[in-house]
């Protein structure tokens, strides 16, 4: 899946805040990638790979590391379950699938709120534990996450890479997405704010359900849009329609506040005011996107037809970067250019 490249100077000031965030969090490589209308308008690589001396330049097959953006992956091998009948309903409990799990913490724990980081439960060494009752309060949990990839794996006999793979990766040609198990030439080297940071994670899973994924910004911006055309790329319904639209539309319970983020299957969408939306005020509502511990965004805008990306191989926040009011900043820097 490749799109024509037309360079378009309105969209300078997207590069402009890239480059201010590179220059104010720790990391040695950036991108800036936007597609509107159908065309490449804005595509740009900055720094190296690594702080190695004789470090690979970031040009076009570069690969960050996705962090949490891996989590649309996971949202879309979840939709594809509740799409094709694996998994029966979104709100069925997730013990009706996982049913070896602690009844008395899981017991109203369903897959709604697996895929809106609505369940309320937490981990601490290894052991599972309840925050607040399921459906009533958000938190970002790893706790959720590993539930939701084993329901897929259980229901559909595949790992969340075999359905990418065979679902998107392979079908549109997308080579510089994938999940390692080891390290090339092609792959950033992910900066710490300092050795051994606790909250840095290597794996050497490939099954898709570990943060060891790698995405160009190409691709990722191609994975957006691919949902923002709602699956049919030049005029073939490559994905089901009705399943882009359920990963990407809002299913939050009804019982949470209305200033709590609000999600898809783990996307961020954009549709009432929310106070703490991590989504920019001006973006428009039916707007989604997808962030990660890098500083990895994807930022999709139907209502413009837009895909967003900004990619760096930095690690969390250093002293006085503000990282959700930088990623706000991004999605209304994007809308200025409109």
């Amino acid at each position: 899946m490749f799109l024509e490249y037309k360079r378009d100077s309105r969209f300078s000031p997207i590069l402009n805040h890239v480059k201010d965030t590179f220059d104010r969090v720790i990391c040695s490589g950036a991108s800036a990638f936007v597609i509107h209308n159908d065309l490449i308008v804005l595509e740009e690589y900055i720094g190296k790979q690594s702080n190695k001396s004789n470090a690979r330049t970031v040009q076009e097959d570069t690969q960050f590391h996705a962090a949490s953006v891996r989590k649309s992956y996971i949202g879309f091998a979840a939709t594809y379950a509740v799409h094709y009948g694996h998994i029966h309903d979104i709100d069925d409990l997730v013990l009706k699938y996982l049913p070896e799990l602690e009844e008395e913490i899981w017991k109203d724990t369903t897959i709604r709120h697996l895929v809106t980081h609505t369940h309320g439960l937490d981990e601490k060494d290894g052991i599972i534990y309840r925050e607040y009752p399921a459906g009533e309060n958000w938190s970002y949990r790893q706790a959720g996450i590993n539930a939701l990839t084993n329901i897929v794996r259980r229901t559909t006999n595949k790992t969340i890479s075999e359905i990418i793979h065979e679902q998107v990766f392979n079908p549109l040609g997308l080579t510089e997405s994938n999940w390692y198990a080891n390290k090339h030439e092609k792959l950033v080297d992910v900066i710490l704010r300092q050795e051994g940071d606790v909250n840095w994670k290597t794996s050497d899973s490939t099954e898709g359900d570990k943060m060891n994924m790698y995405v160009s910004a190409r691709e990722l911006a191609y994975w957006g849009y691919l949902h923002l055309k709602k699956g049919n790329i030049n005029g073939k319904q490559m994905v089901p329609k009705k399943l882009i639209q359920m990963a990407a539309s809002i299913q939050s319970p009804a019982s949470i506040d209305r200033d709590l983020p609000q999600n898809g299957f783990l996307w961020f969408v954009k549709d009432l005011p929310a106070k703490k939306t991590e989504i920019g005020e001006k973006v428009p509502k039916g707007s989604f996107q997808i962030l990660g511990y890098t500083g990895v965004t994807l930022l999709v805008i139907p209502q413009e037809s837009l895909v967003a990306v900004r990619m760096f191989n930095s690690f969390g926040s250093p002293e006085g970067y503000d990282y959700l009011s930088d990623v706000r900043s991004f999605g209304d820097t994007v809308m200025s250019c409109l």
